[in-house]
């Protein structure tokens, strides 16, 4: 709800929305600049879009004419979020859908680096570990450019989410048909390793990943043909029931892996898993527990769609929705680095609530300090009329 004050010249603060967001601040000297167009200057400048924006997920708007309302009613959002001379629907749209995805994407990929080498790295003795996976935004049906199907549009993400601290790394970006698999590669670097599920079975990508000096640990369907090279020993009386360095598919239908893979077959709770591996440097019982963590990804996905709001669309062009996308995927990194220095922990809702509640709560004392400093003043205005 929006906080009420009477007009005056001095700004309502809170210490902790600016320690919160003091990683951006230590990036934006170094984020490319972009001229307006023609001669009239910009209503809304890039750090004036990215607080709004931050602000819109920290605050869980429900759109963005809940936002700019918040941002001229609130005396602390008007006064430090939204830019000086206020903002119209229009200039946010404008902004929203033309200016700043630049930035954002280099803002994005620093804070990630930032954020590795802040947080605890609890597998380091797996590598460099990135699950992968894409997700579907509804869109709407005037969002054209969205193809999915004909009775509905979608546009998609395909994230690479760093696995060792838990936050997102890389993004793409396409309509809701687009394919998954092309984006692999772009996802990781050499020396890292892809963590997918069986959607990401593509024999000529395990050939072409491991030329490129790039690793894998995919998840492929059971009635796969194996043929085997060579069996390796593994630890019996456990989840591991095959072990083996294979080739995948076959000749005849053209679809066979040009260079041989390790195999793991393991069971769990009934289920079969066949998990394929360029990795030779891990135990069986290690390439099955990386294959767990690829759940990560999906628990990302639930707890941040649900708790900042990132699909409830603000922006109806391709562009505009893929700043809004940057724009969540910053805020969340935001909080990883707030809740592990603040308090030594994972994300959570929990830490969320309190940080809304802590700069709730800072702005009621600032209203109490800023009115005790204005009826001091009065009664010195007023001693000195008398006088």
């Amino acid at each position: 709800m929006p906080r009420s004050f009477r007009p005056c010249q001095k700004k309502l603060s809170s210490s902790s929305f600016y320690q919160f967001y003091q990683p951006i601040v230590r990036i934006l000297p170094q984020v490319p600049v972009r001229a307006p167009r023609g001669d009239r200057p910009l209503q809304m400048t890039f750090e004036d879009q990215l607080k709004a924006l931050i602000f819109f997920h920290l605050e869980e708007h429900v759109s963005a004419r809940h936002m700019l309302q918040v941002l001229e009613q609130d005396d602390f959002a008007s006064k430090n979020i939204a830019p000086e001379n206020g903002i119209s629907r229009s200039s946010f749209s404008e902004a929203i859908n033309s200016r700043g995805l630049e930035q954002l994407q280099f803002i994005f990929e620093t804070l990630s680096r930032n954020a590795s080498d802040i947080l605890p790295n609890p597998y380091r003795k797996f590598g460099d570990l990135v699950a992968i996976d894409g997700s579907l935004i509804n869109a709407t049906l005037s969002m054209s450019w969205a193809d999915y199907r004909k009775s509905s549009k979608k546009a998609k993400i395909h994230l690479g989410f760093n696995l060792n601290q838990g936050t997102p790394s890389k993004i793409f970006f396409t309509t809701g048909n687009g394919a998954e698999r092309p984006f692999v590669s772009q996802l990781i670097s050499p020396g890292q390793t892809a963590v997918a599920d069986r959607g990401y079975q593509e024999h000529a990508l395990f050939d072409s990943l491991q030329s490129d000096g790039k690793s894998f640990v995919i998840r492929i369907k059971a009635n796969t043909t194996k043929t085997v090279i060579e069996k390796n020993d593994f630890k019996t009386g456990g989840i591991v029931f095959f072990d083996a360095l294979v080739l995948l598919g076959t000749d005849q239908n053209n679809n066979q892996t040009q260079k041989p893979v390790r195999l793991i077959g393991y069971r769990v709770a009934g289920v079969d898993y066949w998990v394929a591996t360029d990795r030779k440097d891990l135990l069986a019982e290690q390439v099955a527990e990386i294959y767990r963590l690829r759940w990560n990804i999906e628990n990302f996905f639930a707890w941040w769609k649900r708790h900042l709001k990132v699909y409830h669309l603000i922006a109806r062009s391709q562009y505009g929705l893929m700043v809004q996308i940057l724009a969540g995927l910053i805020t969340y990194l935001l909080l990883a680095i707030h809740c592990h220095e603040k308090h030594g922990e994972n994300v959570s809702i929990k830490r969320v609530r309190e940080l809304r509640l802590q700069i709730q709560n800072e702005l009621r004392e600032s209203e109490a300090l800023l009115n005790h400093q204005i009826t001091k003043e009065q009664k010195y205005q007023n001693l000195y009329a008398i006088t």
